[in-house]
């Protein structure tokens, strides 16, 4: 084949890969940011002039040949690499600047994200955010996500993770549902009590407590916990326990706001969760010789404004 003509073919060969990395013309052309009429059109030149099937379609889903998996094996490392060396050369100048697709859980970024990210717009104005709001753990790599913020107990070995700051599990209800019920001396006395809580694997939901000054004769304890209302969304937990429904345990960031007006307190404040939600919240990306400056940037800007955790 001559020079010219390979050459002419590279950008295929890359929406190529791109392709078998989304998994779909739909998912592949809006990452590129081409029309889905366009992605067709140019695995088709590709396939024209190799002459050979690459990609095989069904009208739900798609899978490469054999050729065409050989052609994105072999090109992946060199167009990898270029798009690393594009993004030293990028970073060179002296702003941050791009795009930075980020994906956050709905809860943590709605009340605590949101607004650190408008900040830091406002300071990098060449940097454009688009932001994901999912409870799902995404394939960062897989569907092009530059950073993941996730409270979690071990970020993945494959990636890189920045700790962002701590978080704690709070048990809250108002005023008024003690004053009404009474409140809990103890983890046991829970079972009394109508529960707001988050649902999980197990048949019957269960909250575990360990005492904030240990001693020989307090250990942790499970307590088996009911309610009429579960919800998988701290939000959806915070706004039941507002009205008075019960008790709910809850991420501090969820609870942060309404503590400090008093609109919620502390149910058993000498007793700490354990094991509903991690302890520590994580900026992730998957790994590569090279973070990009604007990736820099937002991660410092988050550990700062997030340093001094959500207590209250």
């Amino acid at each position: 084949m001559e020079e010219q003509k390979i050459t002419a073919l590279w950008t295929h060969l890359h929406w190529l890969s791109v392709l078998s990395q989304q998994g779909s013309y739909t998912a592949a052309a809006a990452r590129l940011g081409v029309s889905k009429a366009a992605m067709s059109q140019r695995i088709a030149e590709l396939e024209r002039v190799a002459k050979v099937t690459l990609v095989q379609r069904t009208t739900r889903s798609l899978r490469l040949t054999e050729a065409g998996q050989r052609l994105v094996d072999d090109t992946r490392a060199s167009f990898e690499q270029i798009e690393q060396s594009f993004a030293q050369v990028r970073d060179l100048a002296e702003q941050p600047s791009g795009l930075l697709r980020v994906t956050a859980p709905v809860a943590l970024a709605r009340q605590q994200l949101v607004p650190l990210f408008a900040a830091f717009l406002k300071d990098f104005p060449d940097v454009r955010i688009e932001l994901d709001l999912s409870d799902r753990l995404s394939a960062l790599a897989t569907e092009g996500y530059d950073l993941a913020i996730r409270h979690t107990a071990r970020p993945p070995d494959t990636h890189v993770a920045w700790a962002l700051c701590a978080t704690e599990s709070v048990l809250v209800a108002t005023r008024a549902y003690i004053g009404q019920f009474g409140e809990p001396q103890n983890p046991a006395d829970l079972q009394t009590h109508n529960c707001l809580h988050y649902p999980r694997s197990q048949d019957t939901p269960a909250w575990t407590f360990e005492p904030r000054e240990p001693s020989q004769a307090a250990e942790r304890i499970t307590v088996p916990v009911s309610g009429h209302f579960a919800a998988n969304n701290s939000e959806a937990l915070r706004e039941a326990a507002m009205t008075g429904a019960g008790i709910a345990l809850l991420p501090d960031f969820s609870a942060q706001a309404e503590l400090r007006k008093g609109q919620l307190v502390r149910v058993l404040p000498g007793w700490k969760p354990v094991g509903a939600f991690a302890e520590t919240i994580y900026a992730i990306r998957p790994y590569a010789p090279h973070v990009p400056r604007a990736v820099a940037a937002l991660v410092t800007h988050l550990r700062a404004g997030l340093a001094a955790g959500f207590g209250v």
